[in-house]
């Protein structure tokens, strides 16, 4: 039977430490410089309605590493649900292919893909979710302080796919997850409380983005105007002004805080220049690491 990576809710505890375990050590081959190629005359199509630098580039390159081949589908290629139901793409996709990879703005339209194709199927990020993202910045963490669990998180902006997938994850590793998020703004409710009721972590959202970050040994922020919210972008530069991630709101933290961002970032407003490209900062790090983990996931789902 197929395994589908739609949310980190697919992954069990054990599952995730696996992927980070598997995830170094194809890290540390690929510094070695050995050849491993597992997935040798294997494809993946790449599905995208959203244009990308770091899903396509490390998705591609983690493809021809691993030995096998990424078909690219863009917007002019591929139109789901307009030139094409979704259900008859999923189907015609398995006949070419070993996997799917898809990012897409509905999360309704990778639910549809998963449950047609008989082949895996890769959340690449849907406006509801990021798991790859998450999945990449909790290896970082863990890859760094040897250990995830009971870490103080504070994510700081808007209450977007990338804030769901932590929360997700908080429902799979105890860590205490603090979001500063101004009013209006929070994350999925129904996320919200499956997390909460997980009673894995310990979860807590602030008005006050002093609050959220008091002690945090890691400090996460994301744009906060994403793909297919511009006509709100100013309305929100309001309403976020004072959530930006600057020096001042990096000292209440913890003073050896990592600070994360899964980019593009929009220097000056969600994050400072000099915070980005400061002494807390493992931006480049966790961009890197989208590479070894989505290996890790290929290699887990298509082998």
């Amino acid at each position: 039977m197929k395994k589908d990576f739609l949310s980190i809710c697919d992954l069990s505890y054990d599952e995730i430490f696996e992927i980070f375990e598997l995830s170094r050590e194809l890290k540390a081959r690929l510094k070695k410089g050995d050849e491993y190629q597992p997935l040798k005359g294997k494809t993946l199509a790449m599905i995208f309605q959203k244009p990308s630098t770091r899903t396509r580039v490390s998705f591609e390159v983690g493809m021809f590493q691993l030995g096998g081949h990424a078909v690219y589908l863009g917007p002019n290629d591929i139109q789901l649900g307009k030139r094409e139901a979704v259900s008859d793409i999923a189907r015609t996709i398995s006949r070419y292919n070993d996997g799917i990879m898809a990012r897409l703005f509905g999360h309704e339209d990778i639910l549809e893909l998963a449950e047609y194709a008989n082949i895996p199927v890769i959340n690449g990020l849907t406006d509801l979710l990021h798991p790859c993202q998450v999945l990449a910045d909790a290896f970082t963490i863990w890859e760094k302080r040897g250990s995830l669990e009971e870490l103080n998180i504070a994510f700081i902006g808007d209450g977007n796919n990338v804030c769901n997938s932590w929360l997700n994850l908080a429902s799979k590793v105890p860590i205490h997850l603090s979001l500063g998020i101004p009013e209006g703004y929070d994350p999925d409710k129904e996320i919200l409380s499956m997390a909460k009721k997980s009673n894995i972590s310990e979860i807590t959202i602030y008005r006050n983005p002093k609050m959220a970050v008091k002690n945090a040994e890691v400090i996460y922020t994301d744009v906060w105007t994403s793909m297919g919210q511009e006509k709100e972008a100013e309305n929100r530069r309001q309403n976020f002004r004072n959530f930006q991630v600057d020096n001042k709101l990096v000292s209440y933290a913890d003073p050896n805080c990592m600070v994360m961002h899964c980019l593009p970032a929009r220097r000056g407003e969600e994050i400072t220049d000099s915070v980005l490209d400061g002494p807390h900062s493992i931006v480049f790090d966790q961009a890197e690491n989208r590479l070894h983990v989505q290996k890790a996931i290929l290699i887990k789902l298509l082998t």
